[in-house]
């Protein structure tokens, strides 16, 4: 004997086969699938393309740039800073910190210059708090120890070595703005240095405009002894940043300040959040414009299927069970799309991340392709607000059905 369930799945299984006069039903049918597939494939593909920028660009500038900057409110720069550093390390989440000097200079070989950031760094800590100078495709790092007789070490961005020309070897002119004050004007301070490395981050901005040299060298360029801009920090949890600077910045004393990534990207990081919304508004409107065609199509089955409904009902079947098939073939409809959309989705993310599908100019958008990174977590809400969509779509017409009398639809039969 079919069972009371077997029966419902039964009769709305059968109503997704229309018959040739009911070829209406069937072409909305297929175009309401077609439309939740769509809607959903576009939606995963979209979050993708979100996440993967965000992920991507997250743990590129954390590679590049320290959990926690700590700095000088005044910004004259911080003197004791190893035994500022040393107590500072001992703090809770603290993995490792770097004194570091930077400063604005330019850079010129031959008849090329470009401005950039040279920072002075202890090359053995920098490694610890950043992943700037691990990224290396000529040189090596030990070359940031070594000594000339008529230069110091220096590692530039790839970007930087192809817009001067140079290789590693070669030598080039550093310019500090801070130079010798003379009776007439100020003569600006320069220093050669020897190219002993190159890295690639991958990230356009910090390939073309930033340049590693050891602390002393970056002293003795800017003549500031015994003195460094900041000390960064590496801390064993990300999320906890804001925490642990201010347990930094109260340890630290009065006239400190201290930054976080979160702070230093905040712009970036909220228009790739706003992004994500007006994405998932725009883009889930598609999904629900293919609830209102199952809605279209349940409506156009309830008016033909009328006389099989009174049928069905005066066998003996209940308002409950009527109500229960035209949900069942509604949500049936919008469940095919969502597992169509849902694989087209993270096949198309997964064949575009693999195979660089979409290239970028990396100078604007800081990445040579579009990364796509589809969580499954977002699959499981995305399939979970289209079967939502998809059986509020199905409540008027299946109650209707549900509400016909018999009698009146037979007794002209």
């Amino acid at each position: 004997m079919v069972s009371r369930m077997n029966f419902e799945f039964f009769v709305a299984l059968r109503y997704l086969k229309a018959k040739r006069r009911q070829a209406a039903i069937s072409i909305i049918t297929v175009i309401s699938v077609i439309g939740v597939m769509a809607g959903v494939s576009a939606l995963v593909i979209a979050l993708a393309i979100n996440n993967g920028f965000r992920e991507e660009l997250e743990s590129r500038l954390l590679g590049a740039t320290a959990n926690i900057t700590l700095l000088r409110a005044q910004n004259d720069g911080i003197r004791n800073y190893e035994q500022l550093s040393s107590r500072l390390s001992q703090l809770p989440h603290v993995v490792a910190t770097a004194p570091t000097l930077y400063e604005e200079v330019l850079v010129s070989s031959h008849s090329r210059a470009q401005g950039i950031v040279l920072k002075g760094v202890d090359p053995g800590r920098e490694v610890k708090v950043g992943d700037l100078l691990k990224r290396l495709r000529e040189g090596s790092l030990a070359g940031l120890a070594e000594t000339f007789s008529n230069a110091d070490p220096i590692i530039i961005g790839k970007e930087l070595a192809k817009s001067l020309g140079v290789y590693v070897g070669d030598t080039v002119l550093v310019t500090s703005p801070q130079g010798y004050l003379t009776p007439l004007e100020v003569v600006p301070k320069f220093r050669h240095f020897r190219v002993v490395g190159v890295f690639d981050s991958g990230f356009y901005d910090f390939d073309a405009t930033w340049a590693f040299t050891n602390l002393a060298a970056a002293q003795r360029l800017f003549d500031l002894a015994d003195v460094v801009s900041v000390i960064e920090f590496k801390i064993d949890d990300i999320y906890y940043a804001p925490q642990v600077a201010e347990e930094i910045r109260h340890a630290a004393g009065p006239g400190f300040d201290a930054t976080t990534w979160i702070e230093q990207n905040h712009s970036l990081f909220s228009a790739l959040r706003l992004e994500r919304l007006v994405t998932i508004l725009t883009i889930g409107l598609i999904v629900v414009v293919a609830a209102l065609n199952i809605f279209i199509a349940l409506v156009m089955m309830v008016m033909e299927k009328n006389r099989d409904i009174a049928v069905l009902m005066s066998m003996g079947a209940r308002q409950r069970q009527v109500w229960a098939v035209f949900t069942l073939h509604g949500v049936a409809i919008g469940a095919l799309g969502t597992l169509l959309g849902l694989s087209v989705g993270y096949g198309l993310s997964w064949l575009g991340n693999t195979y660089k599908l979409i290239p970028l100019q990396a100078d604007v958008y800081a990445l040579s392709s579009v990364p796509f990174h589809a969580r499954p977590l977002d699959g499981l809400w995305i399939a979970l607000a289209a079967l939502t969509i998809s059986f509020l779509a199905t409540l008027y017409p299946s109650l209707a059905a549900a509400r016909l009398n018999p009698v009146e639809i037979l007794r002209y039969e």
